[in-house]
């Protein structure tokens, strides 16, 4: 094995096992995260749709040489695998009728073999690619933006207006990070208000709602909704600044609460340089497999108060939407938020090394820390 061959085969060990642990403390119903209930499924479910890119780029080595991760910055895989695994899934059936069935391969591997006495690196490629095309053609990987999804439906008793819990996520070009974005918004629309909510202010229960729906639930406004999140979910702006965006973009649409999910940075050991003491510290874990760090920021703004429209003769307002920003922490200020939490996730031995080097209270500082640890995660500690 070359050594590109072993840090690429290390680097895959360490992010498989970072997003199983963090799978794993998503759906745990001790996590800390579990308290918000459908938050951690939903993210869940996009940690699973990494993981499944992450299998497919391992076996896209098989056949193709280079694969480029950002280093310095997110520790995650630039941009540019994401646009090709998505151009790759496209063309996936018209490539596989050019390649021989499995079983073929095999066949033809095994008397290459008999024959040459020797491995047949053209047809190992050729199976490489194939199961690699086969896999890529689910649409389960995550992709540069995932549309948005409704997982939720309900009605505040107090406006009488129906709110939605929509999600959706994109990976960022620039910054190399996977986000994922949640957003709870009132419907004011007049048609919307009279299907979903009944006489007594709550769900009309005779309107069949198959959850998740594909979209932003009212269909009228479900196209922009899409073209809006799109073009308002890099990580350069602020979460204040598209829920400010989303209020004022879309009359009949409320934004009442909005958070973004940062998954990353990632840290290797002997892979990634975007912290010279984790590095250093990372480098003594004897196992290769449990020397890795994974940190995610989960980032809120809500609405504090609702400034009524206003119609006059000459002009008039919206109903907008005040959104509350905490500028007694500095760090949500510049973070446009009114919350955030820093979490960590690092395997036992990887911990205790830290902790052995007297670097971990420094690390951590801010953080939450989840340890892995036989397949389950310890928190608080």
């Amino acid at each position: 094995m070359t050594p590109e061959n072993d840090a690429a085969a290390r680097y895959f060990s360490a992010i498989t096992a970072a997003l199983s642990g963090l799978e794993v403390f998503m759906r745990d119903d001790r996590s800390p995260l579990y308290r918000h209930g459908i938050v951690a499924k939903i993210v869940a479910e996009y940690i699973a749709r990494l993981d499944k890119s992450f299998g497919c780029w391992r076996n896209r080595l098989g056949f193709i040489d280079t694969f480029r991760i950002s280093r310095a910055d997110s520790g995650y895989p630039v941009f540019q695998n994401l646009l090709e695994l998505e151009n790759d899934r496209q063309q996936a059936d018209a490539r596989l009728a050019n390649i021989p069935l499995a079983g073929e391969l095999r066949e033809e591997m095994a008397d290459f073999i008999l024959r040459h006495k020797e491995f047949p690196e053209a047809l190992q490629k050729s199976m490489a690619e194939r199961l690699y095309l086969e896999d890529v053609k689910s649409e389960a990987t995550f992709g540069p933006f995932t549309l948005a999804q409704t997982a939720k439906v309900s009605v505040n008793p107090k406006t009488m207006r129906p709110y939605y819990l929509v999600h959706w996520a994109t990976f960022d070009g620039s910054a190399n990070l996977p986000l994922v974005y949640m957003v709870t918004v009132e419907d004011s629309s007049e048609s919307m208000v009279r299907q979903l909510v009944d006489g007594n202010g709550k769900l009309n229960e005779k309107v069949d709602i198959p959850l998740p729906v594909d979209g932003l639930l009212n269909p009228e406004l479900a196209h922009r909704f899409d073209d809006f999140t799109e073009k308002n979910s890099a990580y350069t702006l602020s979460p204040a600044t598209i829920a400010v965006n989303l209020d004022k973009d879309f009359e009949p649409l409320h934004p009442k609460q909005l958070r973004r999910v940062v998954l990353g940075p990632f840290y290797s050991a002997g892979i990634t340089d975007n912290n010279t003491t984790v590095a250093e510290v990372l480098a003594k874990v004897r196992k290769p497999e449990n020397a890795w760090l994974l940190t995610w920021t989960i980032q809120e703004v809500f609405s504090k108060s609702e400034k009524p429209s206003r119609k006059g003769l000459f002009s008039s307002e919206k109903t907008t939407q005040e959104f509350f920003i905490n500028t007694d922490d500095l760090e949500a200020a510049r973070q446009g938020v009114s919350s955030y939490e820093n979490h960590a996730l690092i395997p036992h031995e990887a911990y205790q090394a830290l902790y052995a080097a007297g670097e971990a209270q420094k690390i951590f500082s801010g953080y939450k820390v989840h340890i892995l640890s036989n397949g389950q995660v310890i928190s608080d500690v």
